[in-house]
């Protein structure tokens, strides 16, 4: 069996789509961390993102756990064009609001489809099983990589899936079995 603890990094106080940006997390609270750090299995191993916010969250909690290389594929949804704007000032909103209320095949100007997200991260969490197969695996990423999992767990739809929140510095616990993932918790923030 391989448990992960899905983390979604420290807040970027953004109040825009942020996807693919390197923006950094805002790590300040170090007695939340501190949390986090001990509520994760000590014999784990940390991956995240290659992103700063996700990098610098990883490397604030992994403490004397074994930090494994960055993962590309654990990115954020790629925004394209909509990347970096609030709701309200994409141009098309009708495209917008199927890309939420419809997910699957449609995708911004120049960014990702959730099904090819979906893709990307399922086929690095498939790497990572692989690789530490019956290991601990704490996986720092982001909202929309931590639903695609969440997703497969529970069985359900993109847009189900989207109706989880999922907290900055949170932990969602998933287990794989023989006979598929498991969700033991969502969004547990310590």
């Amino acid at each position: 069996m391989s448990r992960f603890f899905w983390v979604r990094h420290g807040p970027t106080h953004a109040k825009s789509m942020v996807g693919w940006s390197d923006i950094p997390a805002d790590l300040s609270d170090t007695a939340r961390l501190a949390r986090l750090s001990a509520h994760l299995p000590e014999g784990a191993v940390v991956v995240s993102s290659d992103l700063v916010r996700a990098r610098a969250t990883a490397d604030a909690i992994a403490g004397p756990r074994l930090r494994l290389t960055d993962e590309r594929d654990l990115r954020e949804i790629h925004f394209g064009e909509w990347e970096l704007q609030g709701f309200d000032t994409i141009p098309d909103q009708d495209h917008l609001r199927a890309f939420w209320e419809r997910p699957g095949d449609i995708r911004p100007p120049g960014g990702e489809s959730w099904h090819e997200v979906s893709t990307r991260v399922s086929g690095a969490v498939t790497r990572l099983r692989a690789t530490h197969p019956g290991r601990d695996i704490v996986a720092v990423a982001h909202m929309g990589a931590i639903l695609t999992q969440v997703q497969a767990a529970l069985g359900i739809s993109a847009y189900d899936a989207f109706a989880h929140r999922i907290e900055n510095l949170s932990v969602t616990e998933l287990h794989w079995q023989e006979s598929g993932w498991q969700a033991r918790g969502i969004n547990h923030c310590p």
